[in-house]
């Protein structure tokens, strides 16, 4: 039987072969979670530089989220890495939610993106 670990794993490489298989031209917007926080960051695959990141440990955001792992902060985070990005100059972007189901915090994290200007 296969645990939730080995198909998180499957889904994780199987995302990411299919972003790369289409031969994404625009920057990659990467989400990882882990059980207390949330942390996400555009990637630029071609220079291997991070442009922007975010984080629900970062020191803005430290009085305003009663934790780090609701909903609503993935929305302030979301909208914190929107906010960089395009003070960086970044407009559009792919994302990669790291195999992931698009559901609850990471969908979160990708509505407060929208909100602050960036586009999938």
């Amino acid at each position: 039987m296969i645990s939730k670990h080995e198909r998180y794993e499957f889904r994780k490489v199987r995302s990411r072969n299919q972003l790369f298989k289409s031969g994404i031209n625009r920057l990659r917007l990467s989400v990882y979670r882990s059980a207390k926080y949330l942390y996400a960051q555009v990637v630029d695959d071609k220079n291997g530089t991070t442009l922007a990141a975010a984080s629900s440990l970062d020191k803005e955001l430290k009085g305003k989220l009663k934790s780090g792992k609701s909903v609503a902060s993935a929305k302030v985070v979301g909208n914190l890495l929107g906010k960089r990005a395009i003070a960086k100059g970044v407009t559009e972007v792919c994302f990669d939610r790291g195999g992931r189901i698009y559901h609850g915090r990471i969908k979160s994290l990708a509505d407060g993106a929208r909100e602050a200007g960036l586009k999938f």
